[in-house]
């Protein structure tokens, strides 16, 4: 790429967002060149679950899904509180929709339904009980050609041999591959396929989740001729007559300028590993180093010092400043550590969480954020925040437990590394870990009383919903809760997390950011993680960080397309 290169729309960085708005502003006749500084695209959303929550989406429309048009804003309304941005809000759900039909219409990124996916907090007002998440149609990534090269491979802790497992159908024959002969033979094509194609192009290929959605994005990107750029950091943007219009990048053969006559957009996902300002605004981590986030290691807040340089500014009144979700530290046979996000495994019958007291703090079964929030809030001051997830051995072998996966895989190299801790008995295992005795005991015990018959007074875990469809269906009476009666027993330590970051740039509802009096810079827009999320720092919803990702990117290139007359 030359120095001096210019075009209508440089957007700086390759996830979702960035892409949503780099497609849509292309298919508007706009020239539009993304700039990664890593060697591949996708950062956080290509390692993602994949999921969107859009209410009234066209898929759920056209599944007969009808639902009163203000219950998703009432839920939200409730859920943020006082946090609640009315402008913004709106703008989201009014568009949501829209992206999701421009997208299927228009480009390669095409849609399966959630409908089946309530959301998070059943209790409160205007809570959906389906038809509000989409996700990416699987895709093959033989479609991409060489491009294929261009996208993150999957999270080695969430895959399997390297191979993204989709939640859901997929994921189910996968925990069935010992008791039914269709999960079997399910199971056996997707592991040939997966030979071969490590064989032939040396990476998966059968794509699923935040793969499939950076995959379908980058053949759309192909599709409208958007000129993609790897290995390319923004050092600074600069400012022509009071507007943003462009940006100095360091790349393998030195400085080079891009100018963009319509805008910039940031979208280089936040600053989950930028240790300076997570010391500054994660109250759990005094030095910054005590978090440990699953989000693509470049993602070092390169957006947030670009913007702040030329006047904008980062939104810290929300409610919590990162994406919470409890994570594992994983020994790797290669001496790194990996981080795994326990998403599915807490509202599977016969676990619990506890704190080093032995004592329950929470409804395992709720949200990860939920789960963060309330062992950040239960650990007394002073403490190492930390919790265990405990199950028994009929648990771990049926579902696995973090990154020690179910039978017939192996997990005794994972006991020996310090990974899983296992013991004949709880007050053994209670010793091994470092938790009190006598708490945990008695907490299982109390547990294992009402668990029998599928109760927890304590923390209602199962009554949701969303609880239950993260439970075991073939499990009864209640899907999430079971008793720890089968020796050995198991345990795994866990730590504050994040998928991402949500304090932000604040922006308005057209994604334009905002300096210090509210006003526009002018040339400039966030999306993703770069932008303060529209959630106001709550995590009412699973997919709530992606759909709007791709919500505002969408906007955002809009915006661009109007400002030039080509909408």
């Amino acid at each position: 790429m030359p120095a001096d290169r210019a075009c209508d729309v440089l957007v700086i960085g390759s996830g979702a967002g960035g892409l949503s708005a780099a497609v849509t502003a292309a298919w508007h006749g706009l020239d539009v060149i993304v700039a990664e500084k890593d060697k591949v695209c996708g950062g956080a959303s290509a390692w993602s679950g994949g999921w969107m929550w859009i209410p009234r989406n066209p898929l759920a429309i056209r599944a007969g899904i009808v639902e009163d048009e203000d219950a998703p804003r009432t839920y939200l309304q409730h859920e943020l509180g006082n946090y609640f941005d009315a402008e913004r809000v709106d703008a989201f759900l009014k568009n949501g929709s829209e992206m999701v039909s421009f997208f299927e219409r228009e480009t390669e990124l095409q849609f399966a339904d959630g409908n089946g996916i309530a959301d998070i907090h059943g209790h409160t007002p205007g809570a959906g009980t389906g038809g509000r998440s989409v996700i990416a149609a699987p895709f093959d990534g033989r479609a991409l050609g060489e491009m294929i090269h261009l996208l993150r491979p999957p999270m080695r802790e969430t895959a399997l041999f390297d191979m993204p497992i989709q939640a859901g159908p997929d994921l189910a024959a996968f925990l069935n591959a010992t008791r039914s002969m269709k999960s079997a033979a399910h199971v056996a094509k997707r592991l040939l396929k997966h030979a071969r194609d490590l064989a032939l192009h040396g990476r998966a290929m059968q794509l699923v989740n935040g793969s499939a959605l950076v995959g379908r994005l980058l053949a759309s990107a192909a599709r409208t001729n958007v000129t993609i750029c790897t290995q390319m950091r923004a050092l600074r943007i600069f400012v022509t007559e009071e507007r943003v219009s462009g940006a100095v990048f360091e790349t393998q053969n030195g400085e080079i300028s891009v100018h963009a006559r319509l805008g910039v957009v940031l979208a280089t996902g936040g600053f989950p590993h930028d240790a300076e300002r997570r010391k500054a605004l994660f109250a759990h981590a005094p030095t910054g180093q005590e978090h440990w986030s699953v989000a693509a290691p470049g993602a070092t807040g390169d957006g947030l010092r670009l913007a702040e340089a030329v006047g904008a500014v980062v939104e810290t009144n929300i409610a919590a400043a990162g994406a919470w979700c409890p994570v594992s530290l994983v020994p790797h046979a290669d001496g790194t550590t990996g981080h795994f996000p326990h998403i599915i495994d807490r509202a599977k019958p016969g676990l619990i969480g506890v704190l080093r007291n032995g004592q329950r703090f929470t409804n395992e079964a709720d949200g990860y954020y939920d789960y963060v929030a309330a062992m950040l809030a239960a650990t007394p001051a002073g403490e190492t925040p930390e919790s265990w997830l405990i199950c028994d051995h009929r648990f771990q072998r049926r579902y696995g437990l973090g990154y020690s996966r179910p039978a017939p895989m192996p997990i005794r190299r994972l006991i020996d590394a310090g990974y899983l801790i296992a013991a004949q008995t709880i007050g053994d295992l209670a010793q091994r870990c470092g938790i009190d005795v006598a708490g945990l005991e008695k907490t299982i015990a109390d547990f294992n009383l009402h668990a029998v018959a599928g109760r927890d007074p304590a923390f209602g875990r199962g009554e949701t919903l969303y609880n239950r469809k993260n439970g075991d269906p073939t499990h009864g009476p209640n899907p999430c809760v079971a008793p720890l009666v089968k020796a050995p027993f198991y345990a795994v330590r866990v730590v504050p997390g994040s998928f991402g970051t949500f304090a932000g740039l604040r922006t308005d509802s057209s994604a334009r950011v905002l300096d210090q009096d509210g006003a526009r810079i002018a040339g400039l827009y966030a999306v993703g993680t770069d932008m303060a999320s529209v959630m106001g720092g709550y995590y009412p919803a699973g997919g709530i960080n992606l759909g709007p990702a791709m919500t505002f990117g969408y906007i955002a290139g809009r915006s661009m397309a109007e400002e030039r007359g080509g909408a």
